[in-house]
Order: structure tokens, then C-alpha cells, then sequence
């Protein structure tokens, strides 16, 4: 992993690598060292979109539509770019830059005011369909709490991205109740995105139909299943945002909702320890199923647990329906699928089937 950078998973273990967990550990340490850091409780979260609003989804894209491209985070690589962009182009969207894609600031792209206004400029652009995350890497959490989504209430977009973006798709569901869409951002690699990551995230963003994700044998996770059914909103991401979200503005409520997770680069131990914290808040004693994705790059000790070991210790005493082995998250052909959405997965079976995302 590179500089806690989760958006693109590296390809073998690295035990001294800096993780994004860490990283966001020490800023919490340093602002709370240097002055008032204000958070809120954690069951202070309303369960579904914040005032009890339904959800609201954006119209799906059509070929002409304004489409612009964001860095919340980190900086992507403009060949890498190219190609998403190339990919986008190829449905007929129209693609803009936000103007500080590629700025450069230490390891963010831009300072936080720069990024902070790229994003609201993108949100509040009524003749823009749709932002995409270039990349993702850390740096989302600096400027979520500020970001303007007074507009996606009343004009929703479509939302896409992954990994950090997990921080602004939980804001968003708070605060204005916007059903977005997890999957591969602009900065894109074919090796690890081919044409099927292409398609469904082409499917979920330019279709109503409803999405239907199966368990793949291949993946770390694919042999930790709790039998049943059970149906809810799917809310979720990256792990570690979402630990490290709890009790900000940015971590929505997971009362009866079916719980995503996935995450690279972390071994087994972190995994148990992330775990542990949402069993200790109550957060696992509330949702109505768990979705595992892609556990990428999780390397421990010999002799000890692997990664699927732990998830099975932390999940399966809970009394739900436990679904794991889904392409979605870090790894090789990920999927895309709707934050928010109503989701029904059948474990025995399978299956995660989630409704459209867009009206």
C-alpha cells in the first residue's frame, strides 16, 4: 500500500506499510491534542435519511448528459484518467474536470478549500448529472463535514466511488437521503476493472433494473455464510471508514439495515479490532444482515487466523444472515452497487439483490 492510499489494492503484503486506519487515528489524536474536537454520539444518528424523508434517487443518465469528475482525496494519475474517461465517452456522457483534479498538495489533491470547492461546485451545478470520484485514497474525511448537499435534495445526481468516498456516500444518505452508487472510480485500471466492472457500473447508473450480485468462490470471504434472508437499506463501504466514522456526521444509522463491508491492505487482527469496536458501540447488535466484499490483500501471522477465520469468530453469533464473497470493494472485477437502496440477500443461495438506484 502506498502512503495509506486504499484506492488501488497493491499486490502482496507490506507489514510496515502506513494503513489509512492509522493515519486517521493520528489526525484524531492530533486535533483532540491541539483543541476541541467536536463529535457527536453515536446514537445520535436518525435511522434512514436524518427528519424520517424518504430516499431520493436521481434520474438515470442518458447519453449527453453533463457528467463531472472530482478529487476528494488523493491525486490520480492523468494516464489512468484517460482511460476512465475514455470509458465514460464511450456511453455518450459529456465529462468535465473539476478544476483541481490534478492539483497536488503534500499527498491530497489540493488543500482542503481547493477539493472542499470542487466537490460543492459539483453538487450545486444544476446542469451536472453526475459526479464521479477520480480516485480515492485518504483525504475525504478533512472535507465531508463542510460539503453543500442542500441542492441533492432537491436535485439529486448520481454519486459514484469507493474506499474513502465511503465517508461522503454516509453523508449524503444522512443528510439528504441520496441513494449513490459504490463502485470503480475514474482513475481506472484495466487489469483490475475490465469490461465486466465497466458494464455494471455502465447498468447501474444508466438503468432502473434491479442489481444481482452472487457470491464468487474465488473471493477471500467466500466461505463465510450465516443461512437465512433478510431485507433492509444497503449501507456500508470501507471498514475502516466506516470505524473511523462513528459518531461524526458522516455514519449513518445501521438499524435494521443490511451492513456492507470491505477493505485492503489490513490483517486479520485489524479486521477483529474493527469488528469488536461496532459489536462494543452496538452497531452489529442492530442491522438485519451483513454483506462482505472483498477482503483484498490480507496478510497475517503463521499460525494464526486468516482473515476469513476472524469474520466468522466476529459475525456468526450475531443472529442474522451472513452473506460473504461478493466482487465489491478493492479487489480484481469489482461490481457496483446502490448505498441506500433496498437490498435482500439470501446467504444459502447466494445472492444479494438490491433495487435500482436511479429513477
Amino acid at each position: 500500500m502506498r502512503n495509506s492510499d486504499k484506492g488501488v489494492a497493491t499486490t502482496g503484503p507490506s507489514a510496515t506499510a502506513l494503513s489509512r486506519r492509522r493515519v486517521l487515528h493520528v489526525g484524531a489524536a492530533a486535533a483532540a491534542g491541539g483543541g476541541a474536537l467536536l463529535i457527536g454520539t453515536i446514537g445520535a444518528a436518525q435511522a434512514a435519511p436524518r427528519g424520517g424523508r424518504n430516499p431520493v434517487r436521481a434520474r438515470a443518465l442518458v447519453p449527453g448528459d453533463r457528467v463531472r469528475v472530482v478529487s476528494p482525496g488523493r491525486t490520480p494519475d492523468p494516464a489512468l484518467m484517460d482511460r476512465g474517461i475514455e470509458i465514460l465517452r464511450g456511453w455518450g456522457l459529456k465529462v468535465e474536470l473539476g478544476q483541481h483534479a490534478f492539483t497536488r498538495y503534500g499527498y491530497l489533491a489540493g488543500t482542503d478549500a481547493q477539493r472542499l470547492a470542487d466537490v460543492n461546485s459539483a453538487f450545486t451545478d444544476p446542469g451536472v448529472r453526475a459526479v464521479f470520484a477520480a480516485r480515492g485514497g485518504y483525504g475525504t474525511q478533512r472535507i465531508v463535514d463542510q460539503m453543500d448537499v442542500s441542492a441533492l435534495r432537491r436535485d439529486p445526481k448520481v454519486v459514484v466511488g469507493f474506499s474513502d468516498i465511503t465517508s461522503i456516500h454516509g453523508r449524503l444518505w444522512r443528510e439528504a437521503g441520496l441513494v449513490s452508487f459504490y463502485g470503480p472510480m475514474v482513475n481506472w485500471t484495466d487489469s483490475r476493472t475490465g469490461p465486466d466492472s465497466a458494464e455494471a457500473l455502465r447498468r447501474a447508473v444508466m438503468s432502473t433494473a434491479p442489481i444481482t450480485i452472487n457470491r464468487d468462490p474465488a473471493e477471500t470471504a467466500a466461505s463465510v455464510m450465516v443461512p437465512g434472508r433478510a431485507t433492509g437499506r444497503l449501507l456500508g463501504g470501507c471498514l475502516t471508514l466506516i470505524s473511523t466514522s462513528l459518531g461524526a456526521e458522516d455514519a449513518p444509522d445501521f438499524d435494521d439495515a443490511i451492513l456492507f463491508f470491505e477493505d485492503v491492505d489490513e490483517a486479520p487482527y485489524s479486521y477483529d479490532r474493527m469488528l469488536t469496536e461496532l459489536r462494543r458501540v452496538g452497531v452489529l447488535g442492530r442491522v438485519a444482515g451483513v454483506v462482505v466484499g472483498q477482503i483484498t490483500n490480507s496478510v497475517g501471522a503463521p499460525g494464526e487466523w486468516d482473515a476469513a477465520a476472524v469474520l466468522k469468530d466476529r459475525l456468526y453469533d450475531l443472529g442474522v444472515p451472513v452473506l460473504g464473497g461478493l466482487r465489491l470493494g478493492h479487489g480484481n472485477g469489482q461490481l457496483t452497487v446502490p448505498l441506500g437502496a433496498r437490498a435482500t440477500i439470501d446467504a444459502e443461495a447466494g445472492t444479494l439483490t438490491v433495487e435500482a438506484g436511479v429513477r
